[in-house]
C-alpha cells in the first residue's frame, strides 16, 4: 500500500485497473470451479432397486463391482479437477498479464490530457504569460482544470504587467526628485562666495543622494531580475566579466592593500543578459572588497565543465556563522545585528545576485569558510554552442587586454599581485 501511494498516478491507475480485472477473473474462475464439482446421483437406466440380484454371493460381487467403479470414477474426477485447476491457474496468469496491459492502456488514455496540460504549463514562463492552454473538448473535469489554469495565467499576466509598469514608473518618478535635489545643491554651491556651512551641508546631502541613487538602482535591478523582465540573452563570458570588474576596482584593491589571487580561465561561457550578469560579477567583487579587512586577500576563479560555467569569489576574515550567511540572499540582510553597512553598501548586493542567478536558471552557493571568511559560487548553465574558434578569439583579446593593463601590475593570469597598483595609488 505504501508503494501504491508513493508511485505515479499512471502506476496507481494501472495497478487499480489490473486489480479490478484480476479480481473479476478470480471470482469467475472460482464460481466455474465450484459449479463443476456438483454431483448429481441418478439411477442407472433400465434398472430399479427391485431388479437388483438377491443372494449373498451375487450381492458381494455387485458391491465389489460398485466399489471398483466408484474408485475409477473418483480417479477420473480427480484427474479432471487437476486439469481444470491447472487450466484455471494458467488462465489466471494470462489474465494478470492482460489486466496489466489493459490497465496501462486505459491509464495512458485517461492521463493523456493531463500530460498535455502539464507539458504546456511547463513551457509557459514569465516571458510568455500571454500563452494559454486552450484545451478543446467536452465540458468534463479535464477541460475544467485547463480553463482554471488559463484563468490563473491570465491573472498572473495582469499582475506581472502591473509590476513591470510600476518598476518603470518608479524609475522615472523617483529619479526625477533626486535629480532636482542634486541640481538645487549645485546651484547653491555655485553662488559667489557660498557660506562654509552651505558647502559642508551640500557635501553631506550629496553623499546621502548618492546612497539613495545606489539604493534605487539596486531595487530596480532586483525587481527586473525577480520578474524576468529581460530579453537581451546573448553568450556571455564570466571570465571576461570578472576581468573587467577587477580592472575597474584595481585602485580600491590597492587602497586596502588586498592581495589578489585571480585564476580566471578561458571560457566559462553562459547565455543571458550581459547587463545583469555583469552586475552580478561586479556585486560579488564589490562585496569582496567592501567587506574585507585591511591587508586581506581575495580569490577570484572561473571554470567550465561543459555543464556549468562557474565563478568563485572567496575572501578571508573572521569565522562566520553559516546560519547568518544563508540569510544574506535576503534584501537588506547583513552579518551581525547592524541594520546599516559600510558607506556605499545598500544591503542588496547578494539579493540582487541571487535573483539574477535564479532568473538565468543557475544556482548561488554561500559558504562560511571553516578557516574564516566567505566563499561565494555562482553556477550558470554552460553555453555549449561556443566554438573553439570563438574561445581562441577571446583568448587573443584577453592577451591584448593584459598587455594594456600591465600598469596595474596584473600578470597574464589577471593579476596574481597588485603591487604596481599599490605604488600607483601611493603616487
Amino acid at each position: 500500500m505504501g508503494r501504491l501511494r508513493g508511485g505515479t498516478v499512471r502506476r496507481r491507475f494501472t495497478i487499480l485497473y489490473a486489480a479490478g480485472f484480476l479480481g473479476s477473473g478470480i471470482v469467475l474462475l472460482a464460481l466455474t470451479y465450484l459449479m463443476s464439482g456438483v454431483r448429481l446421483s441418478t439411477a442407472a437406466p433400465g434398472q430399479s432397486p427391485a431388479s437388483v440380484p438377491t443372494g449373498e454371493p451375487r450381492l458381494a460381487a455387485a458391491e465389489e463391482r460398485i466399489r471398483y467403479l466408484e474408485g475409477q470414477l473418483a480417479n477420473v474426477h480427480g484427474q479432471r479437477d487437476h486439469r481444470m485447476l491447472l487450466g484455471a491457474l494458467i488462465a489466471l496468469v494470462v489474465m494478470v498479464g492482460l489486466s496489466l496491459l489493459l490497465g496501462r492502456f486505459l491509464a495512458d488514455r485517461v492521463l493523456r490530457p493531463l500530460r498535455l496540460i502539464t507539458a504546456a504549463t511547463r513551457r509557459i514562463s514569465a516571458e510568455n504569460l500571454h500563452e494559454r492552454l486552450a484545451v478543446a473538448g467536452p465540458a468534463d473535469e479535464v477541460k475544467e482544470l485547463a480553463d482554471t489554469v488559463d484563468g490563473l495565467l491570465e491573472r498572473l499576466e495582469a499582475s506581472f504587467d502591473a509590476q513591470r509598469r510600476f518598476v518603470g514608473n518608479a524609475s522615472h518618478e523617483l529619479r526625477t526628485p533626486l535629480a532636482t535635489l542634486r541640481a538645487s545643491l549645485d546651484v547653491a554651491v555655485a553662488k559667489p562666495e557660498p557660506a562654509a556651512q552651505t558647502l559642508v551641508l551640500a557635501g553631506r546631502l550629496r553623499t546621502e543622494l548618492d546612497r539613495l541613487d545606489h539604493l534605487l538602482d539596486g531595487l530596480l535591478v532586483l525587481a527586473r531580475a525577480q520578474h524576468g523582465a529581460f530579453s537581451d540573452r546573448t553568450p556571455v563570458s564570466l571570465a571576461e566579466l570578472a576581468r573587467e570588474a577587477l580592472a575597474d576596482r584595481a585602485a580600491d584593491i590597492a587602497a586596502k592593500e588586498l592581495t589578489l589571487d585571480a585564476d580566471v580561465r578561458a571560457g566559462a561561457w553562459s547565455r543571458g543578459s550581459d547587463v545583469l550578469l555583469s552586475r552580478t560579477v561586479r556585486n560579488l567583487v564589490d562585496n569582496a572588497i567592501t567587506h574585507n579587512e585591511a591587508s586581506g586577500w581575495i580569490r577570484v576563479a572561473t571554470d567550465d565543465d561543459g555543464t556549468e560555467a562557474r565563478l568563485v569569489v572567496e575572501t578571508g576574515g573572521p569565522v562566520l556563522d553559516q546560519g547568518e550567511v544563508d540569510r544574506l540572499e535576503r534584501p537588506f540582510e547583513r552579518l551581525g545585528a547592524a541594520r546599516t553597512g559600510p558607506e556605499g553598501s545598500s544591503g542588496l548586493g547578494l539579493s540582487i545576485v541571487a535573483a539574477i542567478v535564479a532568473a538565468h536558471g543557475g544556482r548561488l552557493s554561500l559558504r562560511a569558510r571553516p578557516e574564516g571568511g566567505l566563499g561565494v559560487m555562482v553556477a550558470l548553465p554552460s553555453e555549449a554552442d561556443r566554438t573553439d574558434e570563438a574561445d581562441a578569439t577571446d583568448e587573443a583579446g584577453r592577451t591584448d587586454e593584459a598587455g594594456r593593463t600591465d600598469a596595474f601590475g596584473r600578470t597574464d593570469a589577471l593579476g596574481r599581485t597588485v603591487e604596481a597598483a599599490k605604488a600607483r595609488g601611493t603616487a
